[in-house]
């Protein structure tokens, strides 16, 4: 049985002192024994929220990593400062990494092997344009997407990942996935893992949804049989996060 996961990616926001306080606040509401807590939050913002949720069963993320270990990398992230930061998750491969930063499968593929080498979890994303979408090459997509991202990646590292589907077209637009189509693509994913790494792995590893994940739509999504939880982006940023991690008892 797949333990559920709700990750918050909290994206360009929060100053130091809002953070800790978003943390604090947030911390007595998550505590859900049977669901993974996250927050991915900005590199500035990462040693205080260590700090402020120390103790509790919420585990902190960064929202992108380097893949070098060090060196003339202005602005950039190392894993080593990561993981002396007390970081135990790293979102790769994000929508708008990709589009914004130009970053490519060939990048992505390189950021995972490192957090994987200094046992950072990678969340791994995918996902497809809404002209994708309508034009339906979606599976193929994702397929392709996968396939680069886990290049020469061992089942024994595969299985320590997390995969998040987040459709571009869902992302912060209010738009959302059905269930169904949300499970579609999800199970199409695990059938891609299970085609390179075989059944084990492929029932193992956990695959989230994102795209505008919300306390009203949170039950039924992760009620599907290939979804194991959510990142999350703005409802992570208020306290609804609580409902969304609490989805089980509402």
């Amino acid at each position: 049985m797949r333990r559920k996961m709700v990750a918050g990616n909290w994206k360009m926001n929060m100053t130091p002192s809002q953070a800790v306080k978003l943390a604090g606040d947030l911390m007595p509401l998550v505590d859900n024994e049977d669901v993974d807590v996250v927050f991915c939050v900005p590199a500035i913002d990462i040693v205080p929220v260590v700090n402020v949720v120390k103790g509790s069963n919420i585990l902190i993320g960064a929202e992108d990593m380097y893949y070098e270990e060090k060196g003339a990398y202005t602005g950039e992230v190392s894993p080593e400062m990561l993981v002396d930061a007390g970081v135990k998750y790293v979102i790769i491969g994000h929508s708008e990494r990709r589009e914004y930063f130009k970053e490519d499968d060939t990048i992505i593929n390189k950021k995972i092997h490192k957090a994987l080498q200094y046992n950072i979890v990678p969340i791994v994303c995918c996902g497809e344009s809404l002209e994708q979408r309508e034009t339906g090459v979606t599976l193929d997509f994702i397929k392709k997407q996968i396939s680069g991202a886990f290049k020469h990646i061992s089942p024994e590292q595969a299985i320590k990942c997390v995969i998040a589907y987040e459709p571009i077209w869902a992302i912060g637009t209010g738009r959302v996935a059905t269930s169904e189509q949300a499970q579609e693509v999800c199970k199409a994913i695990r059938d891609n893992i299970r085609n390179i790494y075989g059944p084990v792995v492929a029932e193992q590893i956990r695959i989230l949804y994102g795209g505008s994940v919300n306390a009203a739509n949170a039950a039924e999504i992760f009620a599907q049989d290939d979804i194991d939880g959510g990142l999350v982006g703005g409802a992570s940023l208020k306290l609804e996060f609580a409902k969304i991690v609490n989805y089980d008892r509402m």
